[in-house]
């Protein structure tokens, strides 16, 4: 798979001064849903991992449980900005 996307670059590259109508193959929409694709599944799986920490720490220490719920509230958004910078970079790059 790291073969194939290595060689992706290589095989869909352009000369500069043709335009993508000439027929040849635009490889930037294929680029930006593999990208987001990324971001998305990476993203989950750093929520995921932050919210089973904070579940954790909240039933080790009850009294703490308030502080910790509001870091991972603060942390969650952080990671989602994430994908919503990657979802606006794709917009830009494939417009």
């Amino acid at each position: 798979m790291v073969l194939m996307l290595l060689a992706s670059c290589v095989l869909c590259a352009q000369t500069p001064g043709t335009a993508a109508a000439s027929g040849q193959f635009d490889s930037r929409p294929l680029a930006a849903g593999l990208s987001m694709a990324i971001a998305s599944g990476l993203c989950g799986l750093g929520q995921g991992k932050a919210t089973a920490a904070a579940v954790e720490g909240m039933a080790r220490n009850p009294g703490a449980a308030a502080a910790i719920q509001l870091a991972m509230l603060i942390g969650l958004a952080l990671i989602e900005s994430l994908a919503l910078y990657t979802l606006l970079i794709v917009f830009l790059k494939v417009t």
